[in-house]
């Protein structure tokens, strides 16, 4: 079943826009694919999901750093060692980007602030941001708030550092319909669903083809 969404000019104009990053602004299979090949190591798009669903499962236990996690992750699930697992947790911000996520980006800062908030280490916000050239609003990580999403206490953080109260006019933006936006749903976030190839599909207010296209919904609003 794909997902079900509203047609734009049933929403609110956003005041704030958040961004799952990993998967939906970050080409998160491709730039896995790529590290663990430079070690000679092959990744099928079913091994790319397990290590996703191990990295999830880890999330939700007592905090640790996502490297950490990532390194586990590949050790569990692809068999490499150790120290390439940290090598690569180290280097994840630096992946390649979606073709359309520099200038889509771009383009939805100048409708309203736009936030990350991504289960991930401050140093990847860092990376991310030196390839897309330009710095975003504000950049949350787990690191920043101490969890991991889906937990409600990101998504609190989140309100609290950014004084934005949940509501409609508040809208996440995922490629993940299943833990990051049922979780922004249940707090009465709007819902973009942006369709990528290896995204997780389900309910959303609004689906996208990507961030050009969130931008220009947008602007259909004025």
């Amino acid at each position: 079943m794909g997902p079900q969404g509203l047609e734009t000019e049933d929403m609110e104009r956003p005041v704030l826009l958040t961004y799952d990053i990993f998967g939906t602004v970050l080409d998160w299979r491709r730039g896995l694919r790529e590290a663990v090949a430079r070690f000679g190591v092959g990744l099928r798009d079913e091994d790319f999901e397990r290590v996703v669903d191990a990295q999830g499962a880890a999330e939700q236990g007592r905090y640790r750093s996502y490297e950490a996690i990532t390194a586990a992750s590949l050790v569990q699930e692809l068999g490499l060692p150790l120290t390439v697992g940290r090598a690569i947790g180290a280097s994840v911000g630096t992946w390649p980007l979606y073709e359309d996520a520099r200038q889509g980006l771009a383009r939805l800062l100048r409708l309203a602030p736009c936030a990350a908030t991504t289960n991930s280490d401050c140093a990847h916000g860092e990376q991310v941001q030196v390839g897309l050239g330009f710095r975003l609003s504000a950049w949350i990580s787990a690191e920043d708030a101490r969890c991991y999403k889906p937990a409600a206490e990101v998504w609190m953080y989140t309100s609290r550092r950014l004084g934005v109260p949940f509501g409609r006019h508040w809208w996440h933006v995922s490629a993940y319909a299943d833990y990051d936006l049922e979780r922004a749903r249940s707090l009465g976030l709007t819902c973009v669903y942006v369709e990528r190839p290896h995204a997780r599909i389900g309910p959303a207010d609004l689906i996208v083809r990507d961030l050009p296209d969130l931008a220009r919904r947008i602007e259909a609003l004025d």
